[in-house]
């Protein structure tokens, strides 16, 4: 068969051969693997299976059918609407939850060289619009999961936070057709709501930067080791960086949730348009 391109994945290399799609074996896949046969297992619906490798040594998974973001902007229209938020709210909830049992294989290596250690779920870490999966009007799920690794439920609703509401850098959001910015506060809490958060929310102000400049770092790592993948996206460090700054601007009440807004607020932060 024919081998098809796949746009809109932040990996080179995947391909398209039938209803399956084979990628390139990186020193993290035995541990991706075993993550995504624990999905399976447990019934998870929204990623794709493992089914072996081909005769050049390139892992072979289960393809999503669906509509992807592509490599075009702006992005198609659902990408910011209420029904994908709630969508993906959910799905990482059920993914947090699925891998609450999950315990990596000793010697699991992940991209980010993170630590495994209970208490820890597995993220995708790229839970963003350029890696979803959307299917008559519904999430279909995420490919790409090169970048699961452990995490805490906070740490990856941040990153997710940071891509779909999005409290990325404001040119990075005008960019992929975002102008909504008085309306990032409540999609924010849509969001969380939708995934069943009941932490303190305000937490959040210092989680999101943390994050953004998390990301910022791993990009410049890799970078630095000469990825072409991670060279290609450099400039996004810059603009995880400046995501992080305005996430520290906002005020308090934007983090806040309606029943913890401070009396005569009116859930609005005042003068900064969010």
């Amino acid at each position: 068969m024919e081998e098809q391109r796949l746009p809109g994945g932040r990996t080179v290399g995947a391909v398209r051969i039938g209803d399956a799609v084979h990628r390139p074996v990186q020193p993290w896949t035995p541990a991706v693997h075993a993550a995504l046969r624990h999905l399976e297992a447990v019934g998870f619906r929204g990623a794709p299976r493992v089914l072996g490798t081909d005769e050049q040594g390139r892992e072979i998974l289960s393809h999503l059918a669906g509509e992807t973001a592509g490599e075009d902007l702006p992005w198609p229209a659902w990408v910011y609407s209420d029904a994908a938020l709630t969508s993906v709210g959910r799905w990482v909830r059920r993914l947090h939850d699925a891998t609450e049992s999950f315990v990596p294989p000793p010697e699991a290596r992940w991209l980010a060289g993170q630590t495994w250690q209970p208490g820890l779920i597995i993220g995708h870490h790229d839970a963003a619009p350029w890696n979803a999966v959307w299917h008559e009007g519904e999430l279909a799920g995420f490919f790409d999961w090169d970048t699961a690794g452990p995490s805490s439920r906070e740490f990856e609703l941040a990153f997710v936070a940071l891509t779909w509401v999005p409290l990325h850098a404001r040119r990075w959001a005008e960019r992929t057709g975002f102008t909504a910015f008085e309306d990032r506060r409540r999609r924010l809490h849509l969001l969380l709501d939708a995934y069943g958060y009941d932490g303190d929310r305000t937490a959040f102000a210092g989680v999101v930067p943390a994050r953004a400049r998390t990301n910022a770092a791993v990009i410049e790592h890799l970078a630095a080791d000469g990825d072409p993948v991670y060279t290609a996206l450099e400039p996004m460090a810059a603009e995880l960086r400046q995501a992080a700054v305005e996430a520290e601007a906002l005020p308090a009440s934007f983090w806040a949730s309606a029943g913890d807004q401070p009396h005569g607020s009116g859930g609005q932060p005042h003068g900064t348009g969010d």
